[in-house]
């Protein structure tokens, strides 16, 4: 049975005089398609709600608000990382942007990344997934996890620390050398 949150709306049968209300709550084997999908090791609480209204003569507007909670390996332990996610999404379906063969084939991107062509249907279910794989965090990290300093190098040699990076290392060994005289 399909999961009634991956259902687009027909911008045909929404009225053009009142914003079209929903609600996106996935079904659990959906929201385990989704996790495998993003890499994630859970995902929970999945929640997508908001309202697609009539802009200007021809446009349209998503405006809604994720909620979620993810769980990422951390960046330096591998334990699992817990992050609530809860972010505004809006997008803005712009009938100009319909045929892309009409379109230069070099285009300078919009500044406004919420505009997107407009077509027959409006996905919610889409533009949840791509706000929550935007959502996420890059480098999950515990609280108690530490990096300690690594040092490699090439055998024979010695490794090269952070101290031997600063700007006046170099200098201090070559006064240093030369025996320390100012």
């Amino acid at each position: 049975m399909a999961d009634p949150a991956q259902k687009p709306l027909r911008i045909a049968d929404m009225s053009t005089a009142r914003p079209t209300a929903f609600e996106l709550r996935p079904q659990p084997d959906t929201v385990e398609a989704l996790r495998d999908e993003l890499g994630l090791k859970d995902l929970r609480k999945v929640s997508f709600v908001g309202e697609v209204s009539p802009e200007g003569a021809r446009g349209w507007r998503l405006s809604g608000h994720l909620g979620a909670t993810v769980v990422q390996p951390c960046v330096v332990t591998l334990v699992p990382v817990s992050t609530r996610i809860e972010e505004p999404v809006e997008r803005r379906y712009m009938p100009e942007l319909r045929n892309s063969t009409d379109m230069p084939e070099e285009m300078e991107m919009p500044e406004d990344e919420s505009v997107e062509p407009l077509s027959d249907r409006i996905d919610p279910f889409a533009v949840m997934t791509e706000a929550l794989a935007l959502a996420l965090p890059l480098y999950p990290r515990a609280s108690e996890a530490e990096l300690e300093q690594a040092n490699f190098a090439a055998p024979g040699t010695a490794p090269m620390t952070d101290e031997d990076v600063k700007p006046f290392a170099g200098l201090k060994a070559l006064k240093d050398k030369l025996g320390g005289e100012g």
